[in-house]
């Protein structure tokens, strides 16, 4: 005996699945760096990727923003990693330029520069689109107490800042 309903129950079932998990995202991005990256001394949900990822939702922009921040990683170390920490299908790395290097020559270790370029030339080869990190003097004034690592606040300056760059490479 044929069941007419069921058929529109199973229709349903997968339509209510489909608005249950969302629609899937356009773009896949990660920031991938050291703890300015990572968020250190801030939440993860104040930190500039997770603020970037609001911002590009409010424009519309239906992207998942992945932290791949690391606090004293090294430009080494982020190579290193490279491969697990930016997944085939992802679209456009937001790479950290300084903060690695930072704790790298504290550490007196490697080449920054060569490192950097063995990063981006890795990326690039998967046809992932590089877009560095915004850096400017004006945020010492956002800094915490260890005169390191960026507030609230400046983490929000930087995700605005990279709003325009960003927004325009996920259209």
């Amino acid at each position: 005996m044929i069941y007419p309903a069921r058929p529109l129950r199973i229709f349903g079932f997968l339509v209510a699945l489909m608005f249950c998990l969302g629609s899937p995202a356009r773009a896949q991005i990660v920031a991938i760096g050291a703890s300015n990256v990572a968020g250190r001394g801030v939440s993860s949900s104040d930190a500039w990727p997770a603020q970037l990822q609001g911002m590009l939702a409010a424009k519309g922009r239906n992207v998942h923003v992945t932290n791949a921040g690391i606090n004293g990683d090294t430009n080494a170390g982020m190579l290193a990693r490279l491969d697990s920490a930016v997944p085939e299908g992802t679209r456009i790395v937001l790479l950290d330029r300084y903060g690695g290097g930072w704790n790298a020559r504290r550490l007196g270790q490697g080449d920054q520069n060569a490192e950097l370029a063995a990063i981006e030339a890795k990326l690039r080869s998967r046809h992932i689109r590089v877009i560095p990190m915004w850096w400017n003097a004006v945020l010492r004034n956002y800094l915490q107490p260890d005169h390191i690592h960026f507030t609230v606040e400046g983490h929000r300056l930087v995700a605005a800042h990279m709003l325009p760059s960003v927004a325009s490479a996920v259209r």
